[in-house]
């Protein structure tokens, strides 16, 4: 499992995406030693099978991807399996999506609670569409530009920072005498952590009267999408904005909640 874990970093994975594929392999390997103990192609059905039934399909395509690149590894290419065929949802719960409103009461509950690197976090991931391993980024020297220089998944692209935004990320900074590097990090001095920012951003919903299961950095970075193609209905051009390298991944990231989704069809008033 060492040699497979090295040789996704060499493949240029990011480190949350090599740790998903290894913690998946590992259970596939306990299933494969509680059945047998041989990989075959009748052993990876079985398995399928069993995501399946314990998991929603999304993530039962997700292992399997994971597994598959696992298979390749070890020199089993024969026993890949095909993904379930899943139908594209045409909108998205609204549950799960954090409006605008709910937005501006987390930034307000940051605000009256003096939590001023917290909302500052939600900010700059809203503002800029980032993902949350990509914060290392965002360094006092690129803050003076204006510009972040990210690499992520072996692409490199260029992120503007507003000047709002700017101005606030520099007075902080100045505030904490950080001088130069990442401007997000720990009492330490060390980059902050992906559980370090999600504790963050979740310690303001209680105060804001927002559901913590809408409060994550990917949701912030789907409202920074959703308010973007609002304006410029450029799929492609988001597409690259947010790193993507297929447009049907951003189309997720766009899609309307079922409540604006039932408002467009009563719009179209075509019961008469």
């Amino acid at each position: 499992m060492e040699g497979y874990k090295e040789s996704l970093r060499l493949e240029e994975k990011s480190e949350a995406t090599v740790e998903k594929y290894v913690r998946d392999a590992e259970r596939f390997r306990r299933y494969v030693e509680e059945n047998g103990g041989e990989i075959s192609k009748e052993t990876v059905l079985g398995y399928k099978e069993r995501l399946k039934d314990e998991y929603k399909i999304s993530s039962a395509n997700s292992i399997i991807a994971s597994v598959n690149s696992y298979l390749r590894y070890l020199g089993k290419g024969e026993c890949c399996v095909k993904r379930y065929k899943q139908q594209r949802e045409a909108f998205r719960p609204a549950e799960k999506e954090l409006s605008r409103e709910e937005y501006r009461r987390l930034l307000k509950a940051a605000e009256e609670g003096r939590k001023e690197k917290a909302r500052l976090l939600v900010e700059t991931v809203c503002g800029t569409g980032i993902r949350v391993s990509e914060l290392k980024y965002i360094t006092v020297e690129a803050v003076e530009k204006g510009i972040a220089e990210v690499s992520c998944k072996g692409k490199t692209r260029k992120i503007f920072i507003v000047t709002a935004l700017r101005k606030k990320l520099l007075r902080y900074a100045r505030a904490r005498g950080i001088k130069g590097g990442a401007i997000f990090v720990s009492r330490t001095g060390r980059e902050m952590d992906r559980v370090s920012v999600w504790r963050a951003m979740k310690g303001l919903c209680g105060a804001a009267r927002v559901c913590a299961t809408k409060v994550f950095p990917h949701n912030l970075r789907h409202l920074f999408a959703r308010t973007f193609f609002e304006m410029e209905k450029d799929i492609a051009k988001l597409a690259d904005i947010l790193g993507h390298s297929s447009i049907d991944t951003t189309r997720i990231y766009v899609a309307t909640t079922a409540s604006e989704h039932r408002k467009r069809m009563e719009c179209m008033r075509l019961v008469v």
